[in-house]
């Protein structure tokens, strides 16, 4: 085909530049060049001709097979589509157990925690008890010891200076005295136990106020998290 047209450009640019004829509009050309390349347009069309007719009859098979061959693309991506969903979709289900998983043994350590931290807290508050209440009825017996000691000791001096009632007076006083030390001495230690216990009481709500966010924050988390999301850092 571009033979056919290099032929007909050089019998154009014979024609423009052919001389014209005197008050005519015609002009004069070299016979053999215009001929000898009519010779050529003749010579190559039927060979391109017979190239555009075996396209068009091939075109139904070259269709075909453009259209078979694209079949077998499309069926192929429709397979190894179907292939990733699955493997997505199964990932995703390994990942959402594994994440429930956690979940619920950080739920698990976190109520076994907490029944130890409440376990360990009412031992020691009934420790911290006894031993304040042990060393009130300690104090409070030993001022009893002490005022039964005084009052003794003062009977035992009125009888012996039963004019001196000052003496008697001044021993009943030391002996109540004694009794009222013991006996603030005993509220003061029950205070700080009391105190103490709270102390460790409000630790052990902020333990179990920070464990239970934590908790809240993995739960959210894994409820919002897209389907195949990397798993969420529970340490934090």
């Amino acid at each position: 085909m571009y033979k056919v047209f290099e032929a007909i450009d050089e019998l154009v640019t014979i024609l423009e530049e052919a001389r014209g004829v005197p008050m005519t509009s015609g002009c004069v050309v070299p016979r053999g060049d215009v001929l000898e390349l009519l010779d050529e347009v003749r010579d190559a069309i039927p060979a391109e001709l017979d190239d555009a007719q075996d396209v068009l009859d091939r075109k139904e098979e070259i269709v075909g097979g453009a259209e078979h061959e694209a079949e077998q693309k499309l069926s192929k991506a429709a397979m190894e589509a179907e292939r990733m969903v699955a493997d997505a979709r199964a990932e995703a289900e390994r990942l959402v157990a594994e994440a429930t998983a956690h979940a619920e043994r950080l739920v698990a350590d976190a109520r076994a925690e907490a029944d130890r931290t409440v376990a360990a807290g009412r031992a020691e508050y009934d420790n911290l008890v006894g031993r304040s209440q042990a060393e009130a009825d300690r104090m409070l017996q030993a001022g009893r010891e002490s005022y039964e000691r005084a009052v003794e000791e003062g009977r035992y001096e009125q009888q012996r200076l039963v004019s001196q009632t000052e003496v008697v007076a001044a021993a009943q006083a030391e002996a109540q005295r004694t009794v009222d030390a013991a006996a603030d001495e005993a509220a003061r230690q029950r205070a700080e136990c009391d105190e103490y216990v709270d102390t460790k009481l409000a630790e052990f709500e902020d333990l179990l106020t920070h464990t239970l966010r934590t908790v809240s924050k993995g739960r959210t988390h894994l409820r919002g998290a897209p389907v195949a999301a990397v798993p969420y850092d529970y340490t934090r």
